[in-house]
């Protein structure tokens, strides 16, 4: 089944809320614990069980989520919500691309300037659901008006 990227940001609130924010090493605690930001939107994305590579193995974890254009386009719209820029990587020579796995991780799982502490799961959750009713009302003021009166 495939989802609207407000819809899988809404499911990614969800999987957030009930399983929490992981913040640590790799992109899952546990077998039936927190979930980073991004792996609870691939979750959200592509449904339950947990790929096994969030808890054992960043790199093909990352690999795995890139692989998800439903996914990507989740996380790049969160990272494109936020106050600061993604790093970029070049993939060949005079071509980059935003990183943005790594943006929405880190933005979730450290402290930004200024502070001692980083965005609380509250937080977290709160701009997953702020950029899903964003990206729904944009798509619902793009929509053309179709009337249903007889001509």
């Amino acid at each position: 089944m495939s989802y609207t990227t407000p819809t899988i940001l809404r499911r990614a609130a969800h999987i957030v809320t009930n399983r929490g924010l992981h913040t640590g090493d790799q992109f899952a605690a546990s077998r039936h614990g927190a979930l980073d930001a991004c792996a609870a939107i691939y979750v959200a994305a592509h449904g339950f069980p947990v790929p096994p590579e969030f808890y054992t193995d960043e790199i093909a974890s990352i690999r795995l989520i890139e692989c998800s254009a439903t996914a990507m386009q989740a996380i790049s719209a969160i990272s494109q919500s936020l106050d600061t820029e993604p790093c970029f990587i070049e993939i060949a020579p005079g071509h980059t691309v935003p990183e943005h796995i790594e943006h929405v991780s880190n933005w979730a799982a450290t402290a930004p300037i200024g502070s001692k502490v980083p965005p609380t799961t509250s937080e977290v959750i709160g701009r997953l659901l702020r950029t899903a009713d964003h990206l729904y009302r944009s798509a619902s003021a793009e929509a053309p008006f179709v009337s249903h009166a007889a001509a």
